[in-house]
């Protein structure tokens, strides 16, 4: 039994312009399933949303945006940690700072 890997997340602004070549012609489905690894059933679901008029720029936009804001989030609260363990450090070196000189006098 084959293990799959973790799923791969294709951003709006990728799914829009393969939909926009496949339906110019520019690109044939079994092209792309062959040049980017995918499934036929998933650029199917793809077009039929390009179709309904699902996937558009203003989405596309809103996507990057929202792709921005979660990652600004995960850098915040990474700065929030390390922040903390470099006050948490501060305090510890100056408690053995005072320890030491406790000892050598």
């Amino acid at each position: 039994m084959t293990t799959r890997g973790p799923y791969r997340r294709h951003s709006t602004p990728f799914k829009l312009q393969l939909c926009q070549d496949i339906r110019a012609g520019v690109l044939g489905r079994r092209d792309a399933q062959r040049s980017h690894n995918l499934s036929a059933n998933l650029i199917q679901l793809w077009l039929t949303q390009f179709d309904r008029g699902e996937l558009n720029d203003e989405e596309a936009q809103a996507s990057v945006i929202a792709e921005y804001e979660a990652r600004i989030a995960a850098l915040e609260r990474k700065v929030g940690q390390l922040t903390m363990e470099l006050d948490l450090a501060k305090k510890r070196r100056g408690s053995w700072a005072r320890a030491a000189a406790r000892d050598a006098s």
